[in-house]
């Protein structure tokens, strides 16, 4: 695994990066709901420039950030750490605090063996920083979890913070300007709609 997608995020850069096709898949792993567009749509909204290409690029940036960062992590950390690092950069990007996750899809993500990631799973259970039962794991002790996981996360959640905002007007100068508020549900549903406002979209659901 090289990076993790949410409901902040798009499938599919290589679209509008010129680069297509492309070397990498996306492989859901909880499911939900998404908008999905023409990839011609795509690229002429991106080359008519403005705020779609604005978020675009910056989450390009932020995708970068964590794909290098995650190969940092993978190389100099243990497998507590980046297990950690897993379970919050996944919740980041849901509605609560509950992972469908099985140990082998977790160490199929980490590129570890099976009994390692449930080794860690143990300690954390142990110390109630987490639960789990039959691929659902509930974070219940956030703050603990960072405090638990190495730098990689914080890397990647400063810069996703930075840079995933929502554009919005001035009434007063009528200039635009960059809010941060990436992760609720309600900023989530403005970007896609300030994003594809002049595209035309359709709702389908993943399976996972």
């Amino acid at each position: 695994e090289i990076a993790v997608k949410g409901r902040e995020a798009v499938v599919g850069v290589s679209v509008f990066m010129g680069g297509t096709p492309t070397t990498s898949r996306a492989v859901v792993h909880c499911a939900g709901h998404a908008y999905r567009m023409r990839a011609d749509f795509m690229r002429q909204e991106f080359h008519r420039g403005g705020v779609l290409r604005n978020v675009l690029l910056r989450f390009t940036q932020t995708l970068i950030t964590q794909i290098a960062q995650n190969a940092v992590c993978i190389r100099h950390h243990s497998i507590d750490q980046q297990f950690c690092r897993l379970l919050l950069l996944r919740t980041d990007r849901l509605p609560g605090n509950e992972i469908r996750m099985t140990h082998d899809l977790i160490a199929d993500a980490l590129g570890v063996r099976r009994e390692g990631v449930t080794e860690a799973a143990g300690k954390l259970r142990r110390a109630r920083l987490i639960s789990y039962h039959r691929g659902l794991i509930t974070v219940l002790d956030r703050p603990a979890l960072e405090n638990q996981a190495c730098d990689c996360y914080a890397v990647v959640k400063r810069e996703t913070d930075r840079l995933l905002t929502l554009p919005t007007r001035d009434p007063m100068t009528k200039s635009m300007y960059w809010r941060p508020d990436y992760r609720t549900p309600s900023s989530a549903a403005q970007t896609t709609r300030v994003a594809t406002r002049r595209v035309a979209t359709r709702r389908v659901a993943l399976a996972s």
